[in-house]
């Protein structure tokens, strides 16, 4: 594989709540050794259709409330047409419209560039499936 382009999957637990998980010290572990000083740009990607990930501010409430948000606008009831899984599972694949699956940011001599308060975070409101895999891919 060329130096231009590497990638990594990350394996996370999420657990049996909704949860958002910062990840941004994993991305920029991954950088230190992907990017070595270069500039490029770092998509991070969650293969499941019941989470997403965000950029957003952690640690002063806005994760709760971006959880609080979703359940405003996807209640976990019985009106969702997608009926298996927990009750009110059929909002978990409505999640990625809201919270797409993905995210491209830019990085600048091997460091992402994310504003002072802003971090990565994986998005996961479905608590039947607590495992969970991001891939983390660097092209520069």
């Amino acid at each position: 594989m060329s130096d231009a382009f590497t990638t990594r999957v990350l394996d996370l637990t999420t657990g049996s709540s909704e949860r958002v998980v910062d990840i941004t010290d994993d991305c920029a572990s991954f950088l230190r050794e992907a990017a070595a000083g270069r500039d490029g740009l770092l998509n991070v990607f969650v293969p499941h259709a019941t989470a997403g990930i965000a950029v957003i501010e952690t640690g002063a409430g806005s994760d709760d409330d971006l959880l609080s948000a979703l359940h405003t606008l996807l209640p976990a009831d019985d009106r969702w047409q997608h009926r298996h899984g927990s009750p009110g599972h059929g909002r978990d694949h409505v999640l990625p419209a809201l919270v797409p699956p993905h995210a491209t940011l830019p990085v600048v001599g091997g460091r992402l560039e994310l504003g002072t308060w802003q971090s990565v975070c994986l998005v996961d409101t479905n608590v039947s499936n607590h495992e969970r895999k991001v891939r983390l891919s660097f092209l520069g």
